[in-house]
């Protein structure tokens, strides 16, 4: 049970509300659990390799972004109501992990990265002049969207591919990665909440993935996916407002299921109570700045549609 409270019902610096209670619409979808760990960790079928190596770092950083910074932040209006996460928006390796023992067309695949969604997710808020944050390494050196005490959190074997680097990571090396990767982006994606919730506008969360276009040798019929949990505010209104135009074929927690415990939404949306939504798109669509730089223009008009739905900035708080 979940109560929806209005910022204005907020208590100044408590993060509850009294008052009464709004229930959350109750889960739908043909997921009703997430799949095997495996498969939703990465795809089994043939990955869409990226054309260039370093396709994460498609535009350039933010100036003044540290290079070796495990994170990304683009400036943004914070009451806007908007935060643009990504990820897995690159393929990097930092430097003493010797690219994890492999090899470069390995560090292409979708093992690495989601290819495509960092492009999206730059023009995403740019369009929108929405603040965002994007990951600066590789999935497989440690996978930010996934729970620190995930089994799946540091891969040692991806798609088939054995990951040498990570055959022998013992608990001091899972911290030191979480220390020095994962926790810092995922404080990022807390510092942008924070600022937003001070400006009395609970922002909704957008992530940004991509999928491969083939999967145990079937091809996949979405153009793009919407995945939520508990909460369907944002990813029922993004789903309808995509399946309005039918030359797409939208996904409602598909290709994979969006009920994942402890991943980037389940942490900062709903532990939150803040409206979120997943939004995975296929990478053939996405491979080439055109139409990232498409995608982004037609996410950009449906959410700034959206984003003007107050119920859409409402936080559903656990009941005590």
């Amino acid at each position: 049970m979940a109560r929806v409270v209005s910022p204005c019902q907020r208590s100044p610096g408590s993060g509850k509300a009294p008052g009464s209670a709004v229930q959350v619409g109750e889960k739908r979808g043909r997921h009703q659990g997430p799949p095997a760990r495996a498969a939703m960790a990465h795809d089994r079928g043939r990955s869409y390799h990226a054309r260039r190596m370093n396709v994460g770092l498609v535009t350039p950083l933010p100036q003044g972004t540290d290079e070796q910074a495990p994170f990304a932040t683009i400036a943004g209006d914070a009451g806007g109501g908007l935060l643009i996460l990504c990820d897995h928006a690159e393929n990097r390796i930092p430097p003493g992990y010797g690219n994890l023992g492999l090899s470069g067309p390995e560090l292409t695949r979708h093992i690495a990265f989601d290819p495509g969604a960092a492009m999206v997710a730059r023009h995403l808020a740019m369009r929108l002049g929405a603040p965002a944050v994007l990951s600066r390494f590789s999935r497989l050196l440690i996978d930010p969207n996934r729970g620190e005490d995930d089994p799946t959190l540091i891969m040692r074997l991806s798609d088939g591919t054995e990951i040498p680097g990570n055959a022998a990571v013992d608990n001091a090396e899972r911290a030191r990665r979480i220390s020095r990767y994962h926790a810092p982006y995922h404080a990022a994606v807390e510092a942008a909440i924070e600022r937003a919730l001070a400006l009395g506008r609970p922002p909704m969360l957008v992530s940004v993935h991509s999928f491969t276009p083939v999967w145990r040798g079937r091809a996949r019929p979405w153009h793009a996916g919407i995945l939520w949990d508990r909460d369907q505010r944002l990813a029922a209104a993004m789903i309808a407002a995509l399946r309005a135009d039918p030359e797409l074929v939208t996904g409602d927690n598909e290709p994979y299921s969006g009920a994942l415990a402890n991943d980037t939404m389940s942490r900062h949306g709903t532990a939150r109570g803040l409206a979120h939504a997943l939004v995975e798109i296929r990478q053939d669509l996405i491979g080439e700045e055109t139409g990232a730089v498409e995608w982004a223009d037609r996410l950009a008009a449906i959410l700034a549609t959206i984003n003007g739905r107050e119920e859409m900035h409402w936080q559903a708080l656990p009941d005590s």
